[in-house]
């Protein structure tokens, strides 16, 4: 069992069939120049430079037959899955060039082609940040025997760490990756991932793309 992070005396271990990777909203409307986030003016630049390590730990988890889970942030057409701040913000449900904005079923709620599921691959939509918030997440992963996720995708502030808290909470070991997670700016990356090291690692482990790899592939 490969271990990948060590912290306070504990370490994460890759045990295929107890694990598996959490792609959390590697969509078009985050990720697309003509997506949701690009169009608040958001420089997306730091955000597509994790799309090839996402990619490869998605490659090389299903090459090693570890369980592969996708999620996407999107709301039903006439918002009557969300709540009312948000229908107040203006979170979703705006027109744009991918169509209405985190819209489930538009085009800016797809998946970026780098980071398509395969067929047969859990897709867990969720409408909120995070992945556990009014999903069967936590029932998926209990019919599998998952006890630990590895998780990254966008962003590192918001849904990263949304899902996180919950998974944490429900008790499950988690690592996040950190150079294959993004924020809009990298400060907001850097105090997401500086939270989680805090007060002795309150939220679970942190490593690399590179030593996810080299466990996925032992």
């Amino acid at each position: 069992m490969p271990v990948v992070a060590c912290n306070a005396g504990l370490s994460f271990e890759m045990v295929a069939d107890r694990t598996a990777l959490l792609a959390i909203d590697l969509q078009r409307d985050f990720l697309d120049p003509e997506g949701f986030v690009a169009a608040s003016g958001a420089d997306l630049s730091a955000m597509r430079a994790i799309v090839p390590n996402a990619a490869a730990l998605i490659a090389a988890a299903r090459a090693s037959g570890v369980t592969v889970i996708h999620t996407r942030e999107g709301y039903a057409p006439d918002l009557g899955d969300m709540h009312a701040l948000k229908r107040e913000r203006r979170v979703a449900g705006r027109d744009g060039p991918l169509g209405r904005f985190l819209i489930r079923g538009e085009p800016g709620h797809a998946h970026i082609v780098e980071c398509l599921p395969l067929p047969g691959e859990a897709i867990i939509d969720k409408p909120g940040f995070g992945s556990f918030y009014r999903t069967d997440l936590e029932a998926l992963l209990q019919e599998r025997g998952i006890e630990r996720l590895v998780l990254f995708g966008v962003t590192t502030q918001c849904c990263v760490s949304s899902t996180l808290r919950e998974a944490v909470d429900r008790g499950f070991r988690c690592l996040t990756v950190e150079d294959a997670c993004a924020a809009t700016t990298p400060a907001l990356h850097a105090a997401a991932i500086e939270a989680i090291y805090g007060e002795s690692n309150l939220f679970g482990w942190v490593s690399d793309t590179a030593r996810v790899l080299q466990a996925l592939k032992a």
